[in-house]
């Protein structure tokens, strides 16, 4: 409990609007970008997914985006904070997603350790000629069966000594704090990023047979469209695409000032995403294009995504072009770029959360966070059974962890507490581009029926066979029995006693926004009892 003798932080915040929206591109922008879009775009019909692509990004992507930035921006806290001024039965969604964060950040350092080992392999062509695929699996990650023998401990130290240097990166970074390591790393990662990438897909245009890669990859199947799985493919994607429903986005905007544009803000990272991942799909399939060349065969023969694209088919086209080995340094080089920039914003989701329930200092806390992350993801992810772990793990907490949280976050928000039209007209009172009646409706309907459908289609798949043909008592334990683990310490967690800024009036920055605001919050909770006429009668119900 907070004491007359407490020290309340001054809550951080970002440099200015244009260092959070490229900390929140950084974000967005990540590893699916460029192993998982282009792939999902082809399989989805080519030139015509633009078309599904787009209507997933206007009716879902963007307006649950501007619901994070709504939410984090009013309610100025992490997310179990936030969650938690809206409601204290809420808090434990807050928490939830402290959690699905935990996992992701324990596994997702371990893929910018290897893309970290390739863009050096890249320049010396380590893998050798034509045995890509069994360096990648049997040389390098030294991968074993754990059917055969379990959870393995045996070390690899190719994996395990880049994997520490990450988290040393990272830590450093965290420790730094928003303005100074967010904030700052984002103004040197990003640019790098982009004109990394640039180069890449330029030089891979210049590649015999690029034409033929962006022919498969732009020549739209318009049959595709009436396939409902379309359409699905592309919501799901655009969903995880852009960092919403995990934390993320709701951190992150409660340290904009508060006068900042959020809907205008909210558009830029949108489209910016959607630009590079369309940039990445044009890199990637004028490369793929050339393999096929290489080898004989059509671009559908040799398109992948995933692991298999990045680790396997890239190293074959840095084997076999004319100057690969700047492909490969530029590609895995941006792998490594995008993924750390991702990595920090999934760390600050539990950094921040930390922060202000024990109102600890940025260094304790971030320390506290990093160092057992890094010795849990040195544990399971430096091994031979990494990959399994690792695919494992990433696919249940896709599915079962942000989608459902997800699901329950926006029917809790919308239906339970008739937040929406107040999270509207917050937006609306500070933003360039104003939202609606149909936001209302796109967030508290339209997204509830997609994510649900998402849902059951996920969950039908995995009960009617066993995922990636995994022993039933290792799916037990990576699969389902993390995914119910993260719901029940999330309660957990929510049942602890606050510390200092868990009070709005011990919160000197959130007091000073419900002043501007005009809101009545109780004092124990933050949470927002009543409303003046700023608010409006639409806060009484989502209809409104």
């Amino acid at each position: 409990m907070a004491t007359a003798t407490t020290q309340t932080r001054k809550r951080e915040a970002f440099g200015s609007r244009n260092v959070f929206i490229l900390s929140a591109i950084g974000s967005a922008v990540g590893l699916g970008n460029i192993w998982r879009f282009p792939y999902v775009a082809y399989e989805g019909g080519g030139g015509a997914f633009l078309i599904p692509y787009l209507c997933a990004l206007l009716t879902a992507g963007i307006p649950l985006l501007f619901f994070d930035y709504a939410i984090g921006h009013r309610f100025r806290g992490s997310a179990p904070l936030a969650f938690r001024r809206i409601h204290r039965a809420a808090e434990p969604l807050g928490w939830w997603q402290v959690l699905i964060c935990v996992v992701i950040a324990v596994y997702y350092a371990v893929i910018i350790a290897w893309a970290a080992m390739y863009t050096w392999f890249s320049a010396q062509l380590t893998w050798g000629a034509g045995n890509e695929n069994d360096f990648f699996f049997t040389d390098f990650l030294q991968s074993a069966d754990v059917a055969e023998g379990g959870i393995s401990t045996d070390f690899v130290p190719q994996v395990g000594i880049p994997l520490i240097v990450v988290w040393l990166v990272v830590i450093v970074i965290m420790a730094l704090g928003v303005k100074r390591g967010i904030g700052r790393a984002n103004m040197i990662l990003m640019p790098l990023l982009t004109v990394m990438f640039a180069i890449l897909v330029v030089q891979s245009l210049f590649l015999p047979g690029a034409m033929d890669g962006l022919n498969a990859f732009f020549t739209p199947n318009w049959e595709a469209l009436a396939d409902p799985g379309v359409w699905a493919s592309a919501y799901g994607h655009i969903f995880f695409s852009l960092s919403v429903a995990f934390g993320i986005m709701v951190t992150y905007s409660s340290y904009l000032k508060r006068k900042t544009d959020l809907t205008g803000s909210g558009l830029v990272v949108a489209f910016a995403n959607s630009g590079f991942e369309i940039l990445a799909g044009i890199g990637v399939f004028a490369a793929l294009g050339f393999m096929a060349q290489a080898q004989g065969t059509d671009v559908s023969g040799v398109a992948s995504s995933g692991i298999g694209l990045a680790f396997v088919a890239f190293p074959t086209i840095v084997s076999q072009a004319t100057g690969g080995s700047i492909i490969g340094v530029l590609f895995f080089g941006a792998l490594v770029f995008a993924g750390v920039t991702s990595l920090i914003s999934i760390l600050e989701v539990i950094v921040a959360a930390l922060q202000d329930k024990l109102n600890w200092g940025r260094v304790r806390t971030t320390l506290t966070v990093s160092i057992p992350l890094a010795v849990i993801s040195m544990a399971l992810f430096s091994t031979t059974t990494a990959l399994t772990v690792l695919d494992t793990a990433d696919a249940f907490v896709n599915a079962f962890g942000i989608m459902a949280v997800a699901l329950v976050a926006v029917i809790v928000v919308a239906w339970v507490f008739h937040k929406l039209p107040a999270l509207r007209d917050h937006l609306n009172r500070r933003s360039s581009f104003p939202v609606g009646r149909i936001w209302v409706l796109l967030v508290g309907v339209l997204a509830p029926i997609v994510l649900g459908y998402l849902l059951i289609s996920e969950l039908i798949t995995k009960i009617s066979e066993p995922y990636g043909g995994y022993p039933t008592w290792f799916l037990g334990v990576f699969g389902w029995g993390m995914v119910i683990a993260l719901v029940v310490i999330g309660i957990l967690l929510s049942l602890m006693p606050w510390s200092g800024r868990s009070h709005a009036k011990d919160d000197p920055d959130y007091d000073e926004f419900l002043e501007v605001e005009h809101y009545d919050a109780d004092p124990e909770t933050g949470t927002i009892r009543t409303a003046t006429p700023h608010e409006t009668s639409h806060e009484k119900g989502l209809g409104a």
